[in-house]
């Protein structure tokens, strides 16, 4: 029979997979660098951080600073959370995690599922301030008699944890052939550990940190960002600044988009802080792809974790549209794309209804033009500020619908609302935040005058239009 002992003889060992798919914009196959994924989300826990819990609860007890019946009590964005709460269910430790309220829903689930205690504090603090998740997370050890806070930011169980096993697996699942890590960053734990077993054997190996924007790893400016369980905004001691070559620093709309692409190319649901590897991966390897250099090098990326922990989030395309995440190359096009969309290289000359025109006279400009909105103005001329009304051809229908003479009215008695704005040089992601809030559609500015009228219809025959032309 072959069976584990416990789930934590099950922590490590994860394979690697090439990417093949997300990498083909680099170029010919022969050219670009071959790109494995280490999949740190096949632990049990779920995450690269399931290696650093027992070697901290073991090397606690070794030194008598955890005994029977004990509490374990750490600050954590969720994954280091979870590596304990598995090691401290066997063992029978009491644990009380203390994360930052921008974790998601899920992960502090998995914390209670395990039958941990969870406490919640404040993102947007100091690291000094009392309410922030490292303060509080000291208060509690040093209040609750036996309580043990592994501390994972000094611990130095955390990068060795990673040198005796993370860093040798890489090696052996190469054969020695890697040439290039990437590694996005918090503790620096993982990127500390490997690097310093990699590098012990391949000094020229590069070691490339990803980071957040707004992290200060990375040189950056301390600031909010919204990607989970990287990034810092002090410098843990177990990070060891020398092994990193080079950094990428990711924005959250950049490691959110290539997360999403993971799963959905590559079939790896995956976490944000993937994602963020991802960003800074495929920078690297582009350059490479452009060399001689490209076609010899090995490049291993770890994922740290998967994605069912940001079902609610990142997975999630209402709170990405909230978070302004939501947006794909083409929805980043500009508007002036979509107006020139079928109309050849200029802009037509936007139709108006004046409030001085028949409702009659109305219905016959929108049949002549194929056209189902028209903004209403005021003045004789095409001047924006002269618009104060719209017509389109449902409202109007109901209106005739119910009382046939409507037709001779004004069109300035029977208009609806201006029609919101949006200048031509918006992204049709804007619009489309615009169009799926309510607005039946939009008036297109250029230089202070309207140039056109968007529809849903116009943005779904661009994304065909453009989707036919690359087929």
């Amino acid at each position: 029979m072959e069976y584990a002992s416990s789930i934590l003889d099950l922590v490590g060992d994860t394979p690697m997979v090439r990417l093949d798919r997300v990498t083909r914009e680099l170029g010919p196959a022969d050219r670009r660098p071959l790109i494995l994924g280490k999949l740190e989300m096949l632990n049990p826990g779920g995450s690269v951080k399931d290696r650093i819990g027992l070697p901290m609860i073991e090397a606690a007890e070794r030194a008598g600073l955890l005994r029977p019946g004990g509490t374990i009590i750490e600050p954590t964005s969720g994954n280091t959370g979870h590596g304990l709460a598995i090691a401290a269910a066997i063992k029978g430790y009491r644990c009380i995690f203390v994360m930052a309220d921008k974790q998601s829903a899920e992960k502090q689930a998995l914390l209670r599922a395990y039958g941990a205690e969870v406490v919640r504090c404040p993102t947007n603090v100091a690291p000094e301030s009392p309410e922030s998740y490292y303060s509080v997370a000291r208060r509690l050890a040093r209040d609750i008699p036996g309580a043990f806070q592994p501390d994972q930011y000094h611990n130095m169980e955390n990068p060795l944890a990673h040198e005796r096993t993370t860093g040798p697996e890489i090696w052996e699942q190469t054969a020695g052939t890697i040439t290039h890590l990437v590694v996005s960053v918090g503790t620096g734990g993982t990127v500390s550990g490997c690097a310093h077993y990699l590098k012990a054997q391949r000094p020229e190996l590069q070691v490339i940190g990803a980071d957040p924007e707004g992290s200060v790893l990375s040189g950056d400016t301390a600031r909010p960002y919204l990607t989970e369980g990287i990034g810092e905004d002090f410098f843990p001691g177990t990070y060891d600044p020398d092994v990193v070559d080079r950094w990428e620093r990711v924005s959250d709309a950049e490691a959110f988009a290539a997360a999403r692409r993971l799963t959905r190319e590559e079939g790896i649901l995956s976490g944000e802080s993937c994602g963020t590897a991802l960003v800074a991966t495929l920078r690297v390897a582009r350059e490479l792809s452009a060399s001689a250099e490209g076609r010899e090098a090995v490049m291993v990326v770890i994922l740290p974790d998967g994605g069912r922990s940001y079902l609610s989030k990142l997975y999630d395309d209402e709170w990405m549209r909230a978070n302004g995440l939501l947006g794909t190359a083409t929805g980043r096009e500009r508007i002036l794309a979509v107006l020139r969309n079928g109309h050849g290289t200029d802009l037509p000359d936007v139709v108006l209804a004046r409030t001085t025109d028949r409702v009659a006279t109305a219905i016959d400009t929108l049949e002549r033009y194929g056209i189902s909105q028209m903004p209403v103005t005021e003045r004789a001329d095409d001047s924006i500020e002269g618009i104060v009304g719209s017509i389109n051809e449902r409202s109007l229908l109901e209106r005739a619908y119910r009382d046939p003479g409507v037709v001779e009215r004004t069109v300035g008695e029977v208009m609806d609302r201006p029609l919101p704005t949006i200048d031509a040089d918006a992204s049709m992601d804007q619009a489309f935040q615009l169009l799926s809030d309510g607005a039946p559609a939009l008036v297109a500015v250029v230089d202070g005058r309207p140039a056109g009228v968007v529809t849903k219809l116009d943005l779904l025959e661009y994304l065909a239009h453009k989707v036919g032309a690359r087929g």
